[in-house]
């Protein structure tokens, strides 16, 4: 799963690229599922690299900025495993988010909510599997996507969303 920086950079990119009103309820739901010990609860799978985002939307609608920033959570959990990082280590992947928090935080100008102001680190050096220019190529294509069309999509079983991998 990315980390939080990239989760609201992604929220508030979606938020300008669509031009919708800035909403701190949006933003805290692209953080909300990380907010807990059991992720295979707030993921609709066993873990987030196996979200199932059609088991979501059978328990949600899309009729809140809190659940449109929690769908776009998942969302780019989803994509993030099964489409632009497809072997990782968990170890390496939590420095790497360190190592690119503030350059992600100074190109977006992202403004960190409250509840992960404590869980944001930063360290100097260089990334091994998660580059900036992967981090910022992942922002900019999921924020330019639009949840209405992905929910129809999943909604409709098209293939680029079914990747359920075991979601048990």
């Amino acid at each position: 799963m990315p980390g939080f920086v990239i989760h609201i950079a992604i929220g508030e990119e979606y938020l300008r690229k669509h031009n919708l009103n800035y909403s701190k309820e949006f933003i805290k739901g692209t953080v909300a599922p990380d907010f807990t010990n059991d992720k295979s609860k707030t993921h609709y799978g066993k873990s987030p690299r196996y979200t199932n985002l059609k088991k979501f939307l059978e328990n949600n609608k899309l009729d809140t900025d809190y659940n449109k920033g929690f769908f776009l959570h998942l969302v780019t959990d989803y994509l993030f495993y099964n489409y632009y990082v497809t072997k990782i280590g968990k170890e390496g992947l939590y420095n790497d988010y360190d190592l690119t928090n503030k350059d992600i935080i100074n190109k977006y100008n992202v403004i960190l909510i409250d509840s992960v102001k404590d869980k944001v680190f930063f360290k100097e050096g260089t990334p091994k599997t998660l580059t900036l220019e992967l981090a910022c190529k992942i922002i900019d294509e999921i924020s330019n996507m639009n949840l209405k069309e992905i929910e129809a999509e999943v909604n409709k079983n098209l293939p680029k969303w079914n990747y359920y991998k075991n979601d048990t």
